[in-house]
């Protein structure tokens, strides 16, 4: 089990009243626990939250005046991640449980419908199970360049093939969607991470449902998947956004920033009464966590 110390910082500023959405805290999921958490805004504003029981999707809804706002998540989470053991395999469309069927379905941005042909012909002879969702990830890491600047909120997986180019949500869709054309439940899954290049960002995986359990897959592979501590679980990015913008809204800074620590020594557990940050001072350069 790992620990792992998140620092995420937003910005906006906003010309009309306006409402901003947030997916932005770490789920509440069976493979995490969350040690302890501080959210922070200035100016001191109310906060709605709901918690979604299925997903475990934490959403916070912000609503603001014109002028500035600034948004501060910190939390310690221990990941308990468990390994596949690399043979499981895929269950019949007749033997999934129904809850699963919809991660079968094409989605807003992974159009399996489309990439049906292309998945049956490069992937139809491999064996089924773990070893073709990760020839998929090889397949998708030796193809598709990732390449920071070349997609936007719009890109989907058909746009990806056809670039060539992407970053870890394009690999997550493209993954997706060739799983669900070869009848394998795929969603997509978004977390805080550390990896050393690119510069700190949310990081989008993705998951397939194999020997009736979710497994994590990550065909960027830019950091263990036992780093990732899970945000949000969706069809795609459209369930997954960390933020949902509604009215004339700019961003102006966020720093998603992750410190793996190392296992305790000598059985000493860390403490869980670090001190919560200070909060963000509004209209001034926000500082690095």
């Amino acid at each position: 089990m790992k620990r792992l110390m998140i620092c995420c910082e937003f910005r906006y500023a906003a010309a009309n009243p306006s409402s901003l959405i947030f997916n932005i805290e770490a789920a509440k999921h069976p493979s995490q626990r969350i040690i302890r958490e501080t959210l922070t805004v200035e100016p001191d504003k109310k906060i709605d939250a709901t918690t979604d029981a299925a997903s475990g999707n934490r959403l916070l809804r912000i609503n603001m005046d014109a002028g500035e706002v600034a948004l501060r998540y910190d939390a310690m989470v221990a990941v308990d991640y468990h390994p596949p053991k690399g043979n499981e395999r895929e269950i019949p469309l007749a033997d999934l449980p129904l809850e699963v069927i919809p991660y079968l379905w094409p989605s807003r941005y992974c159009e399996s419908d489309s990439l049906a042909a292309m998945a049956i012909r490069t992937f139809g002879n491999i064996a089924g199970g773990y070893r073709r969702v990760e020839a998929i990830c090889r397949w998708i890491r030796e193809n598709i360049t990732y390449a920071v600047g070349i997609s936007g909120p719009t890109t989907t997986a058909r746009d990806v093939l056809a670039d060539r180019a992407g970053v870890c949500r394009d690999y997550a869709h493209l993954g997706i969607s060739f799983c669900r054309a070869l009848n394998i439940p795929a969603r997509m899954v978004t977390g805080y991470t550390w990896y050393p290049d690119p510069p700190p960002d949310f990081h989008a995986i993705f998951e397939a449902y194999l020997e009736h359990r979710w497994i994590l897959f990550d065909a960027t592979q830019l950091a263990p998947l036992s780093d990732v501590v899970r945000i949000a679980t969706g069809k795609d990015a459209s369930e997954t956004a960390f933020a949902t913008l509604f009215g004339p809204v700019k961003m102006l800074h966020y720093s998603p920033e992750v410190t793996v620590l190392s296992p305790p020594e000598n059985g000493i557990a860390y403490s869980s009464t670090i001190a919560p940050r200070a909060a963000i001072p509004l209209l001034l350069k926000v500082r690095s966590c």
